[in-house]
């Protein structure tokens, strides 16, 4: 069974009470830059087993009646139509997304702030259709010299030029779709606005990554770089905190680099600085919540070798360039980890070196490997998948749970009528087939009952798999890595 490492439970007590802590620290108003992902954070719960996916928002639950979000987006962003590589979506639909999300589970969402506006043509389109959904937003804009030149920018020709944001509640959680939209500047031009209103309001940064008390080259700490292996950031001691403190504490080299432009700043609209170091800035539980490290650390380490396959199979789509590879290649050397301890990856490839097609394994969470192998109906992820269900309903590898009078009319419209050239199904199509299957087949309603078992499982294809397989069993739970090669030698794949 997969081992738990991280207390879910302890961490949302812990957070929720530090916050409070922080925010009693000030005027009764805190501006908290939220990093990271608030909704579907995968990596936390991939690296840290037993962190749920939608942890922080529980833990802001905690702080309901208490908070309210301001999303910021940069309007660059909504013009260029960034997109959300996770989701697949614009960074403005992204917004919209996180409202609903937001509100749905009663969190107040109080306004949307444009960043960097410069009157562009999709950004005033935007504003508009947030307005007629009842949405207040606000405009900041460029501001020369931004972060260095202090004495501009903390200014009525600096912050001052942005719109002061209406707020009403003690924590005011700062988020956004994505990197770059202007977080840490929005919490600024907040501070200063504040203070000339009387208000002295309060900043600090929530980020789960690095996780500042527990060792550099933890595999925890080791796992975010390989996260961020196609950016330029590092993890880094954080010597203003050694120096202040004589404490050893990891922080994010950029976090480290901007400190002394923040103190700066800091000091000129509170007089004073409140932190003596970026991890002071911090409001981090998530190493207090870790109740077994060894678990954390090979699951960690787990992570790193799914990143390597995933990075390799970015730089062939022209997503990253090698020096990705090589940046988790080094990570690898210093946990002396290879690529092949992942235990789905032989087995996967020795089914295609026994077939000369391709091959697909499942390792459960039980530790039980079950393959799949390519045949004329199926593909070897759909084969394997109902392998896996199989196993996990105890029924008997010969029993078929789908019978070909099923499974033949798809393979043949595919061919024939949506001219196919590949009639086998995909997983979508051979869960769909299952499921119809059920309904008069008891063995077929047992595997289907199994399905949830299947979250969390290890999986690796000895080949890329088609889009569609790659979501279905993404849905599933499913960790998938896979070689990086197609099945054919085309220049064109789908």
């Amino acid at each position: 069974m997969r081992k738990i490492g991280f207390s879910n439970e302890k961490y949302i007590e812990l957070q929720s009470k530090y916050i409070k802590e922080r925010i009693k620290q000030f005027d009764n108003k805190l501006y908290l830059e939220f990093g990271g992902k608030l909704f579907d954070d995968h990596h936390a719960s991939r690296v840290l087993p037993g962190f749920e996916p939608d942890s922080k928002l529980k833990m802001l639950l905690e702080l309901k009646q208490d908070a309210e979000i301001i999303i910021v987006i940069n309007a660059n962003d909504i013009e260029n139509n960034k997109m959300r590589g996770d989701l697949g979506i614009t960074y403005d639909l992204e917004v919209l997304r996180l409202i609903d999300a937001f509100q749905n589970i009663g969190l107040y969402v109080g306004s949307v702030t444009i960043t960097r506006f410069e009157n562009q043509v999709h950004a005033i389109a935007f504003q508009k259709k947030l307005e007629n959904l009842g949405i207040k937003v606000f405009r900041h804009y460029p501001i020369a010299g931004y972060p260095n030149d202090i004495e501009k920018i903390v200014s009525e020709e600096g912050f001052g030029i942005n719109d002061y944001i209406e707020t009403t509640k003690p924590l005011v959680v700062v988020t956004a779709p994505g990197p770059g939209s202007g977080k840490m500047a929005t919490c600024l031009s907040q501070l200063y606005h504040e203070y000339t209103h009387g208000i002295k309001a309060g900043y600090a940064k929530f980020e789960t990554f690095p996780i500042w008390n527990i060792p550099l080259k933890h595999p925890v700490n080791l796992a975010y770089e390989a996260a961020t292996a196609d950016l330029n950031d590092v993890n880094m001691i954080d010597p203003f905190h050694l120096e202040a403190y004589n404490e050893t504490t990891v922080n994010y080299n950029r976090d480290v680099e901007i400190f002394p432009v923040l103190e700066s700043t800091f000091k000129k609209i509170m007089s004073t600085c409140p932190y003596k170091s970026p991890t002071d800035m911090g409001v981090n539980m998530a190493g207090n919540a870790i109740i077994d490290d060894e678990a954390c650390k090979e699951a960690s380490k787990q992570e790193i070798i799914r990143r390597y396959y995933q990075t390799k199979l970015d730089f062939k789509r022209g997503l990253v360039d090698k020096s990705a590879i090589s940046k988790i290649e080094a990570i690898m050397l210093t946990l002396d980890l290879k690529a092949t301890d992942r235990k789905c990856v032989n087995h996967a490839l020795e089914i295609e070196v026994k077939t000369n097609e391709p091959g697909f394994a499942i390792e459960l969470n039980d530790g039980h490997i079950i393959t799949g192998k390519t045949t004329s109906l199926l593909g070897s992820a759909s084969a394997c998948l109902l392998n896996a269900l199989k196993y996990l309903a105890n029924i008997d590898d010969d029993i078929l749970l789908i019978e070909p009078e099923v499974i033949e009319p798809v393979a043949k419209l595919k061919k024939g009528i949506l001219k196919n050239k590949n009639p086998r199904l995909h997983t979508d199509e051979i869960l769909l087939s299952l499921s119809i299957s059920a309904n008069n087949n008891e063995n077929a309603k047992k595997a289907l009952s199994c399905i949830e078992q299947l979250q969390y499982c290890e999986a690796h294809s000895s080949v890329i798999l088609s889009e569609t397989d790659i979501d279905t069993l993404k849905r599933l739970g499913i960790r998938l890595t896979s070689e990086d090669k197609f099945q054919f030698n085309r220049i064109y794949q789908k």
